[in-house]
């Protein structure tokens, strides 16, 4: 009996060693986790969450919208009554407030949509068109509990943004694989349209790859053309270029859904709700989605490095058809024509050349722009993507080494002072021992994102700027800017630093 005694403690003791052992671990390579890792370990341990079951015979979603709809918040976002013209985007008028839902007054403009929890300490995904230029963004959860939140960094390539919440063990939308979805399944959309929130609908995949030609449209809008604006697309090495590859769906999506939820009857998030095809600003038949895949580089970089690290293949393209083929004098009616190749780029150096079509991706078929720009989407600076092209008669294969645009450094994510910091419009990171040396200063932080319609972009402090101070205090750190905001007594803001080029920086900013 003492033996057996003996035994159980030992077992005991040796199981609380392996616990703790585990979480310092878990602690300790918590932060080099993507978002997808981090998932999987709060699915292994959380024992509280079913699996839901794929839908068979007559169709029923009651499991997957239950496990989905804790985890889809409202969005409510304010902006200064100054300039109220300007912070309703062209996109946003092209089709009569479908994105978000906004709400006429006489004081300060606000707005609304929606958002998906991914992370239980609080990371949330969004679309940028939902946050861009706001002072104030306000949460509100399935279960009625607000927060504010500070945007930690956008991507209006992909008009997708990363939001964070002060939370903690909150519910989450399980990450899917939208490369599996296929058309004719069943999907639901969850979001708060027309500020009904949690609210689900269901429909069908009804088409993947689909680019619109919406993302940045208001640059080039023509009146002439359908309310998707342009069809089509370029690369344009070395400049930010929209990324289109939406999955379409006929589940109804109405003004409010954007940034919500498209998952499978599994109850997996396979896409971020994004537009709809609309002449009237509501549901007319189909929605498109940001590919979960796609999405979730973008938020591990937003993440890690304060803005997406893209690279690129350093050509231009036409999207080949028969009109286009004739143009052009091929007998191709399928496939990229590649009419420019970017000196010096990974293109260039591999072999591609002008007059080239691109065939296959990865060994797959190119039909569209899309198929090669969200693969493209999906891979940091320096990977390798493999591109097969014919070449008069002959078909040739080429690895390419995709070759970066601007490289961005790691973010911070602080927990207070979300107003003010959002009314910046600017990412910030410590400065490395490099940069020390380079500037010959001891401390600050610099910008490593510029939104448009911030502080700081009014004031033309640019990328790569270095802050040194604020209001004569020394900032060495996200949290000695957070210090200095939360001790604002005059409602100035004196800001002392650097310029990329070394020259001296000086702003002051008036906050009304």
């Amino acid at each position: 009996m003492k033996k057996l005694g003996l035994t159980l403690i030992t077992a005991f003791v040796g199981g609380a060693m392996a616990l703790g052992s585990y979480k310092l671990i878990e602690n300790k390579y918590a932060s080099n986790m993507s978002f997808e890792d981090k998932q999987k370990v709060y699915f292994a341990s959380n024992h509280l969450t079913a699996p839901t079951v794929s839908s068979t015979g007559m169709a029923d979603f009651t499991e997957a919208a239950a496990a989905v709809t804790p985890a889809v918040v409202y969005i409510r976002t304010t902006y200064s009554s100054k300039g109220q013209d300007d912070q309703q985007s062209q996109m946003q008028r092209m089709f009569g407030d479908m994105f978000g839902q906004r709400v006429p007054s006489q004081g300060p403009q606000m707005a609304s949509g929606s958002g998906v929890i991914i992370s239980p300490d609080g990371y949330i995904v969004t679309n940028n068109h939902v946050v861009e230029k706001a002072d104030k963004i306000e949460i509100v959860t399935n279960d009625h509990q607000n927060f504010l939140a500070k945007v930690i960094g956008t991507d209006p390539n992909t008009d997708l943004a990363l939001i964070k919440i002060d939370g903690h063990n909150l519910p989450i939308v399980k990450l899917g694989n939208s490369d599996n979805v296929k058309v004719g399944e069943w999907v639901l959309a969850v979001g708060n349209p027309f500020r009904l929130t949690s609210t689900v609908t269901a429909g069908i995949v009804s088409a993947k790859g689909r680019g619109i030609g919406i993302i940045g449209s208001e640059d080039n809008q023509d009146e002439n053309q359908s309310p998707f604006g342009r069809t089509q697309m370029r690369e344009q090495p070395r400049l930010n270029k929209a990324i289109e590859s939406f999955i379409q769906t006929d589940a109804a999506i109405n003004p409010g859904n954007s940034g919500g939820a498209l998952v499978n009857t599994n109850g997996e998030l396979i896409g971020i709700n994004s537009a709809i095809a609309s002449h009237t600003g509501s549901y007319e038949g189909y929605g498109f989605a940001i590919p979960i895949n796609l999405a979730k580089k973008v938020l591990d970089d937003i993440e890690k490095y304060g803005a997406v690290k893209r690279g690129y293949v350093g050509i231009s393209f036409k999207e080949l058809d028969q009109d286009a083929a004739e143009q052009l004098h091929v007998d191709k009616t399928v496939g990229l024509y590649v009419d420019q190749v970017v000196p010096g780029s990974g293109a260039e150096d591999a072999g591609i050349q002008k007059g080239d079509i691109i065939s296959k991706v990865e060994g797959n078929t190119v039909y569209e722009s899309s198929d090669l720009q969200e693969r493209v989407g999906r891979l940091q600076p320096g990977d390798k993507i493999h591109l097969t092209v014919l070449r008069g008669n002959e078909e040739k294969n080429f690895a390419v080494t995709l070759h970066a645009d601007i490289p961005t450094p790691k973010v911070a994510v602080s927990k207070s002072s979300e107003v003010l910091f959002n009314k910046f419009g600017a990412s910030f990171i410590p400065l490395d021992a490099q940069q020390k040396a380079k500037f010959h200063i001891n401390g600050g932080v610099v910008v490593t994102q510029v939104r448009e319609g911030g502080l700081f972009d009014y004031t033309e402090v640019p990328v790569g700027s270095v802050i040194t101070e604020i209001n004569k205090q020394p900032i060495a750190s996200i949290g000695d800017i957070d210090h200095v905001l939360n001790n604002l007594k005059h409602g100035v803001l004196a800001i002392s630093g650097y310029y990329p080029d070394g020259t001296r920086l000086r702003s002051t900013i008036e906050l009304q």
